[in-house]
């Protein structure tokens, strides 16, 4: 992956972000994504965030050689800190991070938020507490999408102000994912539904693990089996 061929999971958040913007890529990863919406005059201006000196060098390194130091500012920070009042930034991208970490994040720098028009997340697991974060802190889902990336199922979930509220479930599957059942989603929870019925297995052959822990892998594995069942 380059600047100039995106991996599948950025080419989505890529497309996510509107003409015209100022972005913030938080663990920009060699500031890939910056550089490729600048090149391709999607993006006005960006800040590439790194929280280690090792990926920062990487990233100021990638920026001069692509000849975007003009726009591109390379930053070492913790998560949102990064950014400053006068960046008038109202794009935020965080990509390849557990959903913990990016609601950790986002938590810690909510006084950020200020002024941004759409968060664009790429979580690798943790879905749902991001969602739950999303929804408690008047962000509205307007956007999901699932794409299949070296034998792993990232979902991206672009999210703007506003109050939504969202049941257990959809918390779970996604609103909008959970409509649309395409073949990634439907392998994706073929394969959560199937590493849960191996968990309660071994819980039914080892009592002594705890029935709380057994009612709930049960529940997960219900609500799985019901979702599909909808599927028309």
């Amino acid at each position: 992956m380059n600047s100039n061929n995106l991996s599948p999971r950025l080419k989505i958040v890529a497309s996510l972000v509107p003409q015209g913007s100022r972005i913030a890529d938080i663990g920009s990863d060699h500031a890939y994504l910056a550089i490729n919406l600048i090149k391709n005059k999607i993006a006005n201006h960006a800040i590439a965030g790194e929280v280690a000196p090792g990926p920062l060098s990487n990233s100021k390194e990638e920026i001069e050689k692509n000849g975007v130091v003009d726009q591109i500012e390379a930053r070492l920070g913790d998560g949102l800190a990064v950014i400053q009042d006068t960046d008038t930034v109202d794009v935020i991208c965080i990509a390849g991070m557990g959903g913990q970490l990016i609601r950790k994040i986002l938590n810690d720098g909510k006084t950020k938020l200020n002024g941004v028009k759409k968060l664009i997340l790429q979580p690798n697991v943790g879905e749902l507490e991001l969602r739950e974060w999303l929804i408690s802190n008047n962000f509205k889902i307007t956007h999901e999408d699932i794409v299949a990336e070296d034998h792993h199922l990232y979902e991206i979930i672009m999210a703007e102000p506003g109050q939504m509220t969202l049941s257990e479930k959809e918390q779970m599957f996604g609103p909008i994912l959970m409509k649309s059942h395409n073949e990634v989603y439907t392998r994706k929870w073929q394969r959560e539904l199937k590493r849960l019925r191996k968990i309660e297995a071994n819980l039914n052959a080892h009592p002594s693990h705890g029935q709380a822990k057994l009612d709930q892998v049960t529940k997960q594995i219900s609500d799985i089996e019901e979702m599909f069942s909808h599927v028309s």
